[in-house]
């Protein structure tokens, strides 16, 4: 699309103010309409064609995104390219200065929607172009990069996440399998096999092969992990994964492979771990050292990620360590962090794969144990994704949940008959409803007499609301009731987030 000049902004009487205000240099016809969603592309045209607007008038006119069908209506009626602004005025600088780099706006889709389909196709774009085979084979010749089964990684890779399946041999084959899909399904690029600390499991160890031939079968053809610090549990890995972890002065002598290994800064059969950044990163290089003295092949390194109150210091370690050995492979385990802190995930998640960008941390071991974890794989995911870009900031695609990216400045003139709202007796009724969430779905189970009568399910309020009205004469205010609780289920599938009916979704907070 060539640079359009000459623009006209389309909104309503609402609107007005905001769309002059953030359409700066454009030209903006105000419809009789109030509320711009109310719009619809033939009264858009046929209001543009009685105020004379004509197509030499104009190179490009932009609607209200929130306006529902097709812009080219509009198009073919005054003979002016017509296309699908945001939805919200506060992103037209964003919208206009896209076009303006040529950018292609749709006729269906708003401009605002588009913004995420884009970056992420230039996130998918990026990455296929790590995964051409000309490009691996140069990247491994650098001492930075690293083969590990069949995944490359390293510095010329976009991050790579290791979801750690903890306690498998607890969960046994079935289980674990269902977790590893579940976590590469979320995003994971490698499946860790966590063992139990504290025990000695070797059988379980002979049916990794097994795990790795059902997550063929569902196609997931990826690298596996060993997660232990018992020596016998490696030893009895080594021809069965490919990247074995928690590797240290322990027993670094009893497992010497040709596969890649994470060092860590400990002896744990000593008891010893350096707390000073300083010496943690003296103790891994000259571990590096007789390691690879050793004839061990590719090692990465591991100077621990600690939790609060010792965050900062093994950040530090990390930087030190960076700063001596620009070319080494690092891992961090993002879920000591996350894992130990009561505090929602996706902010800590999204810090975390910031520092690792910075300083060149190409793996990520994280897991979801507890319930405040639940989504760190994916959270990690779109946390590497938005730093594919050089500031992850106006992407079109974020990890804001809770808070929003913006104030929205929407207000409106209340009328001059305004009346205090009060809460009237509730009238009891013969049918009564049951909601809770399960398996991606809300489902509904409406009584009468205690008796089960009907089940619904969905996954959309206003589809389950309605599918109840055809089948049960409720009153009104049973329905907004209804809409109310189905409307607070729908959000806590959303965050991943317990449901109970008539209880708060969220707790206290500073807020009130």
């Amino acid at each position: 699309m060539e640079t359009a000049r000459r623009i006209l902004l389309v909104t309503g009487r609402l609107a007005e103010p905001l769309v002059r205000k953030y359409g700066k240099g454009c030209d903006v016809f105000v419809t009789p309409v109030s509320v711009a969603a109310f719009l619809t592309p033939e009264l858009i045209a046929h209001y543009l064609k009685k105020a004379g607007i004509r197509s030499e008038d104009y190179d490009l006119i932009l609607i209200p995104g929130l306006v529902r069908g097709s812009a080219q209506i509009i198009e073919d009626e005054l003979g002016i390219p017509a296309f699908k602004g945001p939805r919200n005025a506060m992103d037209l600088p964003q919208t206009l200065k896209a076009l303006s780099e040529g950018f292609r706006l749709s006729k269906e889709k708003p401009a605002d929607e588009l913004f995420s389909v884009d970056a992420l196709k230039k996130v998918e774009d990026i990455r296929n172009r790590t995964r051409n085979r000309a490009y691996i084979e140069e990247a491994l010749k650098r001492p930075w990069n690293i083969l590990i089964g069949n995944l490359p990684a390293g510095r010329d890779f976009p991050a790579r996440i290791l979801g750690e399946v903890v306690d498998s041999p607890k969960l046994g084959v079935e289980k674990t399998v269902e977790r590893a899909l579940y976590y590469l399904r979320e995003g994971a690029d490698i499946v860790d096999i966590g063992m139990v600390s504290g025990e000695t499991n070797l059988d379980f160890i002979e049916e990794i092969p097994e795990i790795r031939e059902q997550l063929k079968e569902k196609g997931f053809d990826v690298p596996i992990s060993f997660d232990s610090l018992n020596t016998a549990e490696i030893e009895k890995a080594l021809n069965h994964a490919d990247l074995f972890l928690s590797v240290d002065a322990g027993n670094l002598e009893e497992l010497i492979t040709e596969k890649p290994v994470v060092l860590i800064p400990t002896n744990q059969r000593e008891g010893f771990f350096p707390t000073k950044p300083g010496e943690r990163v003296e103790f891994l290089e000259k571990l590096k050292e007789k390691a690879l003295n050793l004839g061990y092949k590719r090692v990465i390194i591991d100077p621990i990620l600690e939790h609060v109150p010792n965050l900062a210091r093994s950040i530090t370690a990390f930087q030190l360590y960076r700063e001596r050995n620009p070319d080494d492979v690092l891992l961090a385990g993002a879920g000591n962090v996350v894992e130990l802190y009561d505090a929602d995930s996706a902010g800590m998640n999204a810090l975390l794969a910031g520092i690792a960008k910075e300083l060149s941390i190409s793996l990520l071991l994280t897991t979801e144990v507890s319930a405040k974890a639940k989504g760190s794989v994916r959270e990690l995911r779109r946390a590497i994704d938005m730093n594919l870009f050089d500031m992850p900031k106006d992407l079109g695609f974020d990890l804001l949940l809770l808070k929003e990216k913006r104030e929205s400045e929407w207000r409106f003139e209340p009328a001059e008959n305004i009346i205090e709202a009060k809460e009237r007796p509730v009238q009891l009724e013969p049918v009564y409803f049951r909601i809770w969430v399960e398996k991606g779905k809300i489902w509904v189970n409406a009584y009468r007499s205690a008796e089960t009568v009907l089940t619904v399910t969905g996954e959309e309020p206003n589809a389950i609301i309605d599918t109840i009205l055809e089948h049960f004469g409720i009153s009104p205010r049973h329905a907004f009731y209804l809409g109310r609780e189905l409307e607070k289920a729908k959000t806590a599938l959303k965050l991943r987030r317990s449901y109970a009916q008539e209880a708060e979704l969220f707790g206290e907070f500073y807020w009130s």
